[in-house]
């Protein structure tokens, strides 16, 4: 038993280091900040290895952008349920159930150092060289050439979250409610805590 338990114990973490080094190698790609890089969050871990399902992935982004705080925070949430729902815990509960907590921790402490260690290391060293160079019309092409790449990226994001929706009532509500708040957004100064708290309570009367 000790043997199985031990094994489900490294099991679990084998998981986070999965994670770990996918995600460190997505930190390189996330320009505009980790949410533009979920769709392939949610292909590795809903569509390639089933580790959680569309709905824990939705909820743990909703959590994340509603809680105070970055929205980095639904990536260590990630971390955490891929630990906590591992068929491997129904092992460690059985007996070392105290185990489960401390490995659950660092799972998401794993998955938010690789998301954020080489893409902060990058705009540092990147801020602090075009900071010199801000009348070059390379670096001036490039920080233009980035705000197409990042407003589709971030299209991506809010297109697989809508389409992540089985219980809607109607299909295409939740996309319907995406494009309105992206045009809110960018053509009215509604703040952002008006919009989250619509979608609330537009969730809460079950709708979407």
């Amino acid at each position: 038993m000790n043997g199985a338990i031990e094994g489900a114990g490294w099991a679990v973490l084998w998981q986070a280091w999965d994670m770990f080094l996918h995600f460190f190698l997505l930190s390189f790609m996330a320009v505009g900040g980790a949410m533009t890089v979920a769709p392939d969050m949610q292909r590795y871990l809903v569509a390639e290895t089933g580790w959680l399902s569309p709905g824990d992935f939705n909820n743990a982004i909703a959590l994340a952008q509603s809680a105070p705080g970055p929205n980095v925070i639904f990536i260590p949430l990630l971390g955490w349920q891929v630990a906590m729902q591992s068929t491997y815990v129904t092992t460690l509960t059985q007996t070392h159930a105290w185990m489960i907590w401390p490995i659950a921790i660092a799972s998401a402490l794993m998955v938010l150092f690789a998301i954020m260690l080489p893409s902060s290391l990058l705009t540092y060293k990147f801020a602090s060289w075009a900071n010199h160079r801000q009348e070059h019309l390379g670096i001036k092409a490039f920080k233009a050439g980035l705000t197409p790449v990042v407003i589709a990226l971030l299209a991506s994001t809010a297109w697989l979250i809508a389409s992540q929706v089985p219980e809607a009532p109607v299909a295409w509500l939740p996309a319907a409610m995406s494009v309105a708040t992206a045009i809110m957004v960018w053509r009215t100064r509604v703040h952002l805590l008006w919009l989250i708290g619509c979608g609330a309570a537009i969730g809460a009367m079950g709708w979407v």
